[in-house]
């Protein structure tokens, strides 16, 4: 850590807060040492937090069983105490918790929330955090709904800012720049997504040559490439649209035709 300090710091970076990829990172051989790194990752990816602690408990239990097998210990008995101190902590568990109900439920995941972010670099903005986090939850989590799922809350990163300018957007979020001239705000939208070729403005000819004595002949091919993206725009536009989202490129020509007639196309 000594060496990320001071101008010869070199820039480099060193993780110290996140047990999970601490352990990936680690070459082990020892097979020890591998249980440990297995259970950070089994922590991670079913829990998503707590690695650090799951992996300082392990280690704990490891040191204390080698005494314990130093002192002439069986393996079996030390695993059998174990066993009951696992039963006895889930009674406990159990003991200090309490039934969350629909009226607590919001209070409840809140404070679970901060529990959570408490450790991690965003800490000192954890109420902004936890309140984003349990918003976004609650907006596409339904019990009774087996489509719904966290994988619906998509996390867009831009530069710049600070954190406490991340906010959580209702609707859908597509980084993409608008066309040149075209509105860049729109209230009832009607929108056509579609997957289809928009430069064909730009003279290209495939699986086969087309050859030209002089440039106007060039200019009058260009013309006709126009004069047809010109008719695929005006279909586009029979559809009563006002945001056109095209998978694919479109270029400046077409996207001339939509400032026109003040169509968004992205």
């Amino acid at each position: 850590i000594l060496c990320t300090r001071g101008p010869g710091s070199q820039e480099s970076v060193i993780i110290t807060n996140d047990g999970a990829t601490i352990m990936k990172a680690i070459g082990v051989d020892n097979p020890a040492a591998k249980v440990l790194v297995d259970i950070s990752k089994v922590q991670d990816s079913e829990v998503g937090d707590g690695t650090t602690s799951v992996v300082v408990l392990t280690s704990e239990l490891l040191r204390q069983a080698e005494v314990l097998i130093a002192r002439k210990l069986h393996p079996q008995t030390i695993i059998s105490g174990w066993r009951q101190g696992l039963e006895a902590a889930k009674r406990a568990l159990f003991d200090a918790a309490r039934e969350c109900t629909e009226a607590n439920l919001r209070e409840d995941l809140q404070k679970l929330a901060e529990t959570t972010i408490s450790s991690k670099i965003i800490s000192q903005h954890k109420l902004h955090f936890a309140t984003l986090a349990v918003d976004a939850m609650q907006r596409v989590w339904n019990k009774e709904d087996p489509t719904s799922s966290l994988e619906l809350i998509s996390i867009v990163k831009k530069l710049g800012g600070t954190l406490r300018d991340s906010y959580l957007d209702e609707g859908f979020l597509l980084e993409k720049k608008i066309g040149v001239n075209q509105p860049k705000y729109m209230e009832e939208c009607r929108i056509l997504i579609a997957n289809t070729q928009m430069d064909t403005d730009k003279v290209k000819v495939f699986g086969g040559r087309v050859r030209v004595d002089s440039t106007a002949k060039v200019a009058e091919l260009e013309l006709a490439e126009k004069q047809k993206m010109k008719e695929k725009v005006d279909l586009i536009l029979k559809h009563n649209i006002n945001v056109f989202v095209n998978r694919q490129l479109i270029y400046n020509y077409p996207e001339q035709l939509f400032a026109d007639v003040g169509v968004m196309a992205i």
